[in-house]
């Protein structure tokens, strides 16, 4: 009977590790999702939605300040796509945060009420919702 026993308990005990085992893994590809997601940083410059005319004026606007982006903004507001109109906006946004927060705010909602679940900058813009909400 003992001999039943012993072998119950390393039965169990094999069981336990095994489980033990796969619960492991399971956390550990999950932190490699993650890292995997976190390391795929969007790069605006390769966004589409701009065409490459506009380019060289948009980083030297971006340089200029918070009123340049905004005029350069209004004046290429009909040539620029999502999402790589959506990114600027966000960096008026950020930018305007300190001068303007209702401005920057109203901006913010209207990029992120217009910006479909699958779209690319979706990282970027729950970054910044705690901002903003």
């Amino acid at each position: 009977m003992t001999k039943l026993i012993s072998v119950l308990i390393i039965v169990v005990v094999v069981f336990c590790g095994y489980q033990l085992f796969l619960k492991w893994e399971a956390v550990q590809k999950e932190e490699e999702t993650k890292k995997k997601e976190a390391a795929a940083v969007v790069n605006p410059a390769y966004l589409p939605g701009m065409p490459s005319q506009l380019d060289q004026s948009y980083q030297q606007v971006s340089q200029q300040g918070t009123a340049a982006l905004r005029n350069w903004l209004k004046t290429y507001d009909s040539v620029l796509q999502d999402p790589r109109k959506a990114w600027i906006e966000l960096d008026l946004c950020v930018a305007l945060t300190r001068e303007d927060p209702s401005e920057a705010r109203r901006i913010f909602m209207a990029v992120r009420d217009r910006i479909p679940a699958d779209s690319p900058i979706l990282p970027r813009i729950k970054q910044l919702e705690r901002t903003y909400e």
